[in-house]
């Protein structure tokens, strides 16, 4: 059984002690929502959010954020809601989403989330399939966007905008907030809720297989799993700056954020377009991030240097370099690697690591802080990444820098956060261990039998952290969930000894581009078979910037429209590459519910997927393994553009 790729369910690998002592509150906590009163005592004149770039620029305290939510729960009330009611709240980050989405929790009732950037059908979808009966808007052009407007305020108890402006017959948000003051002075008693762990406490939506999204109901018990836990990753004090810049209504930024609260921190909440200027400016001790961010930053860095002086970029670059082959020597020799190294070859390591050492510190004293402070800041401590791998180049060169991204892995279905890498166990091209109590297994196609550590199968899990099933899907529940509770992630991998997860693939064929974004390639390449020109196509870009496309050509028709039929001189055809581009993107583009990250940046021409090259099952569809390993190098090209 040693030898097996299983972790058991069991305390943190990791504990900070002195840290975790002091939030022994939390851990009777039943409610998420029940943890402002707690931290208005703690830590009432601390700053909670910092809005820098909304609407609003609202800065709140800790103790005005409890006083608001109870206000608006009370409101919510006399707007007639009760527990087990579900609203639906399409907004992005800022003070507001978070009161409501708390004023919601306080009363027992359930919010629906998605982002102001989803198409009107996909939002009209959730508020049906959720059973909303209340409806909260980012703003008007939320309202407008969406169909049946009558229908819908028929329906609902209540439609609010949370901005300030009066629109038609919705309920503003400072006429909200006054409704629940109003409902306080009449009932000044405090009321108690009979709150149960497992009640509901969101449900979040992702892509299914059809292209609907799926519900994911998740529980207050599988928040404060999250909550509790995260704490053997980071341990911030409070008041320590945390810069917010993914969606809240993702899952992985909102347990992040619930976790960054319950610590006292000060959260400022920004937009990609400002991250540069914002992130020099708050200064960060803590970050919830994607690897779409460190690439950015990355790519950034090296476009600047390009800019300099050849002597001066020639002298940083070999700087660089001596620093990456000092970290990364140091770490195999204390065995912080997938593949553990030689008790001899560690010799020839501690040569090379003591003859690189001077140089590393000089850069590490004089020149590495004044970069991270134009990159970074130069107080961030526990830069955590979630929603896909990071690139081992990206995460070579912030570690030569002295920054360690904590990576992470999870889904929707898991609250989201299953493991992540911690700082004194920081295996680079891993995605961490296990938190605490929760149990990982390697399992064979079968899933009938555990592999061995480094073997690849299935990745499988269990844990408090994990939903009970889809919303008003059992079929889809069943092929993920077994009736003692082991959730198939989809995802492929292998265990090491030390618990590390290292991710290899996905079993199933959602997309994860490198910014977190979850594309369902099906419906997508069965839009742009409607193409005369395309026999076949295969979308890719798993962990990457986009999309590209493998394409198989109607060789006949482009032939008569390019008197040209030989795959490889179409792919030296900028032409003919533009052409096909141009097809791909105008017919997803057009396609209802299109969102941008469907766009693809390339196409490369292939020869057709047969059975006879093996590129196909017997009932004749994609092997899309096979065919992204056939393709790779190519793949890698297109991105090199």
């Amino acid at each position: 059984m040693k030898e097996l790729a299983y972790w058991p369910a069991a305390k943190s690998l990791s504990k900070n002690e002195k840290f975790t002592s002091t939030r022994k509150d939390i851990n009777n906590l039943d409610h998420v929502d029940q943890i402002w009163e707690y931290l208005k005592l703690r830590c009432g004149n601390t700053i909670a959010i910092n809005d820098l770039r909304g609407k609003n620029k609202e800065k709140i305290s800790y103790s005005e954020l409890a006083d608001l939510i109870t206000k608006v729960s009370n409101s919510f009330k006399n707007y007639g809601l009760v527990k087990g009611d579900v609203v639906t709240l399409i907004s992005e980050n800022s003070p507001r989403w978070l009161i409501a989405d708390q004023g919601l929790m306080r009363l027992g009732a359930i919010n629906a989330v998605r982002g102001i950037n989803s198409p009107s059908v996909e939002l009209e979808y959730i508020i049906e399939h959720s059973n909303s009966v209340g409806l909260i808007v980012q703003s008007k052009e939320v309202w407008l966007k969406l169909n049946k407007k009558n229908e819908l305020k028929k329906r609902f108890k209540f439609i609010i905008n949370l901005e300030d402006e009066q629109f038609e017959d919705l309920i503003n948000w400072p006429e909200f907030i006054k409704a629940g003051e109003e409902n306080l002075l009449k009932n000044n008693s405090f009321e108690k809720y009979n709150h149960q762990i497992n009640d509901i406490a969101s449900i979040l939506y992702t892509s299914g297989t059809t292209g609907k999204p799926k519900g994911v109901p998740l529980t207050h018990a599988n928040f404060l799993h999250q909550i509790i836990n995260l704490a053997n990753i980071a341990d911030p004090e409070p008041g320590t700056s945390v810069l917010s810049v993914l969606p809240i209504w993702h899952s992985y930024e909102r347990s992040a954020e619930y976790f960054f609260f319950s610590c006292g921190c000060t959260q400022f909440y920004t937009n990609p377009k400002f991250l540069k200027d914002d992130i020099k400016q708050v200064k960060p001790v803590v970050m919830a991030t994607v690897p779409r961010l460190w690439e950015a930053i990355h790519d950034g860095f090296f476009l600047a240097l390009k800019k300099m002086p050849p002597k001066k970029q020639k002298i940083i670059k070999i700087l660089i370099k001596n620093s990456s082959i000092f970290k990364r020597n140091l770490r195999k020799i204390r065995n912080l690697e997938i593949n553990q190294v030689s008790s001899l070859a560690k010799i020839s390591l501690t040569i090379s690591v003591i003859g690189r050492f001077f140089i590393h510190k000089i850069s590490s004293t004089f020149l590495w802080p004044s970069i991270l402070k134009q990159l970074c800041g130069e107080k961030l401590k526990f830069p955590i990444n979630g929603g896909g791998a990071l690139p081992e180049h990206v995460d070579l060169f912030f570690e030569s820098l002295g920054i360690d991204v904590l990576v992470g892995y999870g889904l929707t279905e898991t609250s989201p956060v299953l493991t992540c890498r911690r700082r004194e166990l920081n295996v680079r091209g891993s995605s961490g261990q296990p938190l605490a109590f929760t149990e990982i297994k390697i399992m064979n196609e079968e899933k009938d039998k555990i592999l061995k550590f480094k073997e690849i199968g299935k990745i499988l899990v269990k844990g408090p952290q994990v939903m009970k099933g889809y919303l008003n899907n059992i079929s889809a529940t069943k092929d993920v969930l077994s009736k003692d509770g082991w959730f198939d992630t989809g995802d492929l991998g292998f265990l090491i000894p030390n618990g590390s997860l290292v991710i290899t693939g996905r079993a199933k064929d959602t997309i994860v581009l490198s910014s977190g974004e979850n594309i369902e390639p099906n419906p997508l390449e069965t839009e742009i078979l409607s193409s005369e020109f395309i026999n076949q196509v295969q979308l890719v870009g798993q962990d990457k910037k986009c999309l590209t496309a493998l394409v198989a050509p109607n060789i006949e028709l482009v032939e008569n429209k390019f008197f040209e039929n030989d795959i490889s001189k179409l792919n030296s055809n900028k032409k003919i590459g533009l052409f096909f581009k141009s097809q791909i993107n105008n017919l997803l583009k057009n396609r209802l519910g299109a969102r941008f990250e469907e766009q693809i940046l390339e196409c490369y021409f292939v020869d057709a997927f047969t059975l006879e090259n093996g590129l196909l099952t017997q009932t004749l569809k994609q092997k899309r393994r096979e065919i992204v390993d056939l393709y790779s190098t190519h793949i890698e090209e297109m991105y090199k553009k």
